[in-house]
């Protein structure tokens, strides 16, 4: 009854699928400037590699501030519409005019 690597209690816990790391080349980044900057002292990154995905396909173009604002700001202003809606349908302003 131990807690160990024992994940096969029906959950779907199954082996995760990771990516070839061969696949990330580091040629034509950023980090192939710094490997030459660190070979000229005599050092290599091994884990440079790992990083280059951040360079490579839909990571590689930069994120504007334009895209920043209006990726959510459709879904967020019907989100508030529906909000607003539901709050005015359930709780509606009291009429008669007093504040208190």
């Amino acid at each position: 009854m131990g807690h160990g690597n024992e994940h096969s209690h029906g959950h779907g816990h199954g082996k995760m699928e990771l990516p070839d790391y061969r696949q990330w080349k580091i040629e034509g980044t950023p980090l192939e400037e710094v490997q030459k900057r660190l070979a000229k002292r005599g050092l290599r990154d091994p884990w440079a590699r790992n990083e280059a995905w951040r360079f490579m396909g839909g990571f590689a173009k930069p994120v504007t501030i334009t895209e920043v604002f209006t990726r959510g700001l459709k879904w967020g202003f019907a989100a508030f519409v529906i909000a607003l809606g539901i709050e005015y349908t359930l709780f509606p302003p009291k009429k008669g005019g007093g504040h208190h």
